[in-house]
């Protein structure tokens, strides 16, 4: 039987005993490479999911295509999401489309109700039924067209993982991991484009990468600059109401940028300080999926904490997402708690 990379890193209990685990791992990492903390194996692959998002829109933002349909900061931020659905995210997406002559039933996406539960309710009070648009990757679906567009490609199977939308992503992300192309392993996400899975190492370099982008191309690090932005300045468009990404931006003003992925995922960047701390990248996996969204807001608060990153005031304004949280049951009574149970191993 193999190792698991896994270690336990969130605890719940049912009054004063332990009733369920978590096990995760993670890796934070700076921009020149250099591995500055780690809990678990620091290089277990597994797939980014949705986390990927920002470096997924590079191609575009690098071939000039906010300049070519003057796309604003707040659009670019929806295409960089996995958003909650709202009428407000439709209507961005909406005028995305319209800037560059796209149409919704272009989206390959699929559909689901929206993540917002009072937009999927009003939804179902008018009997109207979720389109593509609703769909919370509907933003990078129009991002990857909006590519193909941009480039003069196809656009009917801009999915297909041999689509030059998708031979130059991968081709980005594998420059921005630090990963040769053939050493990462793809597999079809929910929305059905080419998903990535590499090392926790990798994808916090890339994150790392993304928040100090010092050493890269002038053209890459300013497309890199104007996503985080874009990012920090709009994080409702990236996440929605009450949704940790959003809140954890907000708190960060301007600090911190962050993208969670399906199945327990998490990637985190935080710019360098102006005491010279450098540019940090960090990224995390709770082994399980994490189905209910309890351990991972609240990992992340405590990493963040143990970096210094997040202190006083921040752990108060995040309070509600951890890092300890209280168990309630169906009447609204205590139960129990939940906590983190790791400690950094730092380097």
């Amino acid at each position: 039987m193999s190792k698991t990379p896994y270690l336990p890193i969130f605890e719940l209990t049912r009054g004063e005993t332990v009733e369920s685990i978590h096990y995760g791992a993670l890796a934070v990492v700076d921009a020149s490479g250099q591995l500055l903390a780690s809990y678990g194996d620091d290089y277990a692959v597994t797939f980014l999911r949705s986390t990927s998002k920002p470096i997924q829109i590079l191609p575009f933002v690098e071939a000039g295509g906010l300049q070519a349909y003057d796309i604003s900061p707040r659009e670019l931020a929806v295409m960089c999401a996995s958003h909650s659905g709202t009428d407000e995210h439709v209507a961005v997406i909406s005028g995305i489309q319209k800037k560059i002559g796209l149409y919704e039933d272009q989206l390959l996406c699929g559909t689901h109700p929206p993540i917002h539960k009072d937009t999927a309710r009003e939804l179902l009070l008018r009997g109207e039924e979720p389109t593509p648009i609703r769909h919370n990757c509907s933003g990078k679906h129009t991002g990857m067209l909006a590519l193909a567009t941009l480039k003069g490609w196809d656009t009917e199977d801009y999915i297909n993982p041999e689509h030059p939308v998708q031979q130059a992503i991968i081709k980005t992300f594998a420059e921005m991991a630090d990963l040769p192309v053939k050493k990462i392993a793809l597999g079809t996400d929910g929305c059905s484009v080419p998903v990535f899975a590499v090392p926790l190492y990798n994808a916090a370099l890339a994150f790392a990468c993304l928040a100090d982008s010092s050493r890269l191309s002038e053209k890459r690090a300013l497309a890199c600059r104007t996503i985080t932005a874009a990012m920090m300045d709009n994080p409702d468009m990236v996440a929605g109401p009450e949704r940790f990404d959003t809140r954890l931006m907000e708190v960060g003003n301007g600090r911190i940028f962050c993208k969670g992925g399906a199945e327990g995922y998490q990637g985190i960047g935080v710019l360098p300080g102006n005491t010279g701390a450098p540019a940090l990248g960090i990224a995390f996996k709770i082994s399980d999926g994490d189905a209910k969204s309890r351990a991972r807001p609240a990992v992340a608060i405590e990493i963040l904490h143990q970096l210094s990153v997040l202190t006083g005031d921040d752990l108060h304004a995040l309070a509600d997402y951890g890092p300890r949280i209280t168990v309630y049951n169906w009447r609204k009574l205590v139960v129990g708690k939940g906590y983190p149970v790791f400690t950094l191993s730092k380097n």
